[in-house]
């Protein structure tokens, strides 16, 4: 009866096909050898609102596993770490994390001010071109076979310190966007700061109590217990304007020993399904139709922000005494940009910065969602050729 009133046979159908064609290009992805990632964007071009093949029952649902998808993929980056690692790799690297904010978010902020945007296009555009996308970085890191080299601890704090910086950044830009003031955008600011820092110590003073906690507990209640906890924090950090990210990595973080590896073997199944979810859905939200005219700007600001992350994650990886193919693994694939530069753009449009900050962003983030898997894939083969032309 419930099903039958809410109609519910097109929402069937329609996410019963989308599946089924994930299915054969995860599948394609994998004996070709690249990141299935770029495939589920192009997927969610096309079926998505202006799309080829529209599928408008199964936006809803797409709306709501999103952001379980990324929430998932930075659980299972934090699995793969103690909080030892994570502080050692964070102090490490934090002339990196310093580095790495100067140089992509200069491309941005210098391109708004060019095009007659203000402070506060600048604040929005210089966030899109800093911001990479940890969801799509885990996703194919984890397809590449990556987890464990040796640069992708300086990946990710990278990309840890990028979020923390989000949790300052993203109120700062809300604030000046809706006009409140110095004095309040300051205040907004710092509390998001403390939240973070907070969260992240409590993650890991927790790490061994919770690890043995978990691990006596029989497998259904700990699916329950680390799904829902992992939700809570997620959603406590997006409340108090902090990422739901660094929320969901802290609790992997604070995951240890025996109960990690069941936790991974639980929740993987789980992971792909609202995995593949978020990128259809990150690319259901781009209308096609508006990405030509900003195409030329898009590959400009493109090109010039991937060379400054590859360089970014080269002079990182290299401070860590990684060779040149991890160096070059490192900083292609800090080049991919995505969910936090869609949220940034957003604050823009809502704040009339410009009619064409929407497509430019949305091509531009396209753009480096897509080539960024696919460059850091064919890293390996353009390190051994600068290699052998040395």
């Amino acid at each position: 009866m419930i099903l039958a009133a809410a109609g519910s046979s097109d929402l069937l159908i329609e996410l019963g096909t989308i599946f089924l064609v994930l299915a054969l290009v995860s599948r394609v992805a994998g004996r070709v050898g690249v990141s299935a990632a770029p495939l589920f964007l192009l997927v969610g071009l096309a079926i998505g609102e202006g799309g080829v093949l529209p599928a408008s029952d199964a936006a809803a649902f797409f709306t709501i596993a999103a952001p379980l998808g990324v929430v998932l993929l930075l659980l299972f980056l934090g699995l793969e770490y103690t909080p030892d690692e994570l502080i050692a790799g964070l102090r490490q690297h934090a002339a990196a994390g310093a580095v790495d904010l100067v140089a992509n978010v200069t491309p941005g902020a210098l391109l708004a001010l060019v095009l007659g945007w203000g402070p506060l296009g600048a604040l929005v555009l210089g966030g899109v071109t800093y911001i990479s996308s940890s969801g799509i970085i885990a996703k194919a890191l984890d397809e590449l076979g990556r987890t464990g080299n040796r640069e992708t601890p300086t990946i990710l704090t990278v990309l840890v310190f990028e979020d923390l910086v989000m949790a300052a950044y993203l109120p700062l830009v809300a604030g000046v966007a809706v006009g409140g003031g110095a004095g309040r955008t300051a205040l907004t600011t710092l509390g998001a700061v403390a939240v973070a820092i907070t969260v992240l110590l409590v993650a890991l003073r927790s790490s061994g109590a919770v690890s043995s906690f978990l691990d006596r507990l029989p497998t259904e209640a700990l699916l329950l217990a680390v799904l829902g906890a992992t939700l809570l924090v997620a959603g406590g950090a997006e409340a108090a304007q902090v990422s739901g990210a660094v929320g969901a990595f802290l609790v992997g973080i604070a995951i240890n020993g025996r109960a990690r590896h069941r936790v991974e073997h639980l929740l993987r199944p789980l992971r792909d399904v609202f995995g593949a979810a978020f990128f259809v859905f990150f690319a259901f939200q781009i209308d096609p139709s508006a990405l030509p005219d900003a195409l030329p700007l898009a590959v400009l600001l493109a090109v010039v922000s991937a060379a400054t992350k590859i360089g970014t994650g080269w002079w990182a990886a290299g401070r860590a005494g990684i060779a040149t193919r991890g160096r070059l693994r490192a900083g292609t694939m800090l080049v991919t940009r995505g969910e936090f530069s869609i949220v940034l753009a957003e604050i823009g449009v809502l704040a009339e910065v410009d009619d064409r900050l929407a497509p430019l962003a949305a091509g531009y983030v396209l753009l480096l969602a897509i080539g960024g898997p696919v460059l850091s894939r064919f890293s390996d083969p353009i390190a051994d050729r600068f290699l052998a032309h040395r």
